[in-house]
């Protein structure tokens, strides 16, 4: 349990790092969204083709079924494929605020999903924590109002797909190692994404990149990498809740080097009480999980 708390903190690290760094990356590569989403996701799935060639991993892969073989080719298009470009589509179309507030609710979708699919029983009081983080969420990105649209909708969507790739990861991960599962969500997503750009006639220039604009591929693709890697080995440690829970925290990671590196400004008041909001809720959470894991065991061992 510590461990998987370990492994979803630094998810939220990596993922605070990427967003800051995708920034500045799309403007080097200077590629449409489509583009740009594939070329660092066929990097991250070449990478971890390599890593289920290991002999410790596959075996795993040799002993799957066709069945087993379904729900990977599932998760990529849930997970890896759909989603990635509705997102991206949905940026274009608007701010990003309202893009990352839509979003941030994510732990609040997988809570949903959660109780039906997982039988993970939430307490009123995981419900008051998790309602304190949409509440510090919203003051922390100065959400002010929310207009809908097309845009808006596809955000949404893509978001409504990531938490229920959550929840499918959570089952697969019963009998299909979390390597094998990280591995087919990159793999057979980044083949979708693919497909859409051969139907969209969208690959001109994909391939023309100068040394920079590779170093950034690199850069954003590691990310990437480490971000799949811990938030499935998390998964397969804690329920699915507290892991969409926590990587709340990302935003602000993300706000952080931002004033860092690029504005040089502390934060503003509001961002700040809405930060301290995020992490009193994150941190009861995890407390809560850990006490009622803790009493289960010493159930069970009386």
């Amino acid at each position: 349990m510590r461990k998987g708390i370990s492994l979803v903190l630094i998810t939220a690290l990596i993922s605070g790092l990427a967003n800051f760094f995708n920034k500045f990356a799309m403007q080097a590569l200077a590629k449409d969204a489509f583009q740009y989403t594939f070329l660092k996701n066929i990097l991250v799935a070449l990478v971890f083709s390599l890593l289920i060639l290991m002999p410790w991993i596959l075996p795993k892969l040799k002993k799957l079924s066709k069945n087993d073989w379904l729900k990977i080719l599932c998760l990529g298009l849930v997970g890896g494929g759909i989603p990635f470009m509705l997102f991206f589509k949905g940026l274009s179309l608007t701010s990003a605020v309202s893009a990352s507030f839509i979003h941030k609710t994510l732990f609040i979708w997988v809570a949903i999903f959660a109780w039906p699919f997982l039988k993970e029983k939430i307490s009123i009081w995981q419900f008051g924590a998790l309602g304190v983080l949409l509440w510090g969420n919203m003051i922390f990105e100065g959400f002010k109002g929310l207009s809908w649209g097309i845009a808006e909708t596809l955000i949404l969507g893509a978001t409504l797909f990531w938490a229920f790739e959550t929840i499918l990861v959570k089952k697969f991960l019963a009998n299909i190692d979390f390597m094998v599962l990280a591995w087919g969500r990159m793999f057979f997503g980044s083949l979708i994404i693919f497909a859409f750009l051969v139907t969209t006639n969208n690959l001109a220039g994909l391939t023309a990149l100068n040394q920079i604009q590779v170093l950034w591929i690199v850069l954003v693709s590691f990310l990437l990498c480490g971000y799949v890697l811990t938030w499935y080995a998390a998964l397969n440690k804690l329920p699915a809740t507290i892991v969409a829970s926590v990587l709340v925290l990302a935003s602000p990671i993300t706000t952080l080097m931002n004033s860092i590196f690029v504005t040089h400004k502390v934060m503003a008041s509001n961002q700040i009480f809405g930060l301290g909001l995020i992490s009193f809720s994150i941190i009861f959470l995890i407390y809560y999980i850990l006490l009622r894991y803790n009493l289960n065991n010493f159930s069970e061992q009386k």
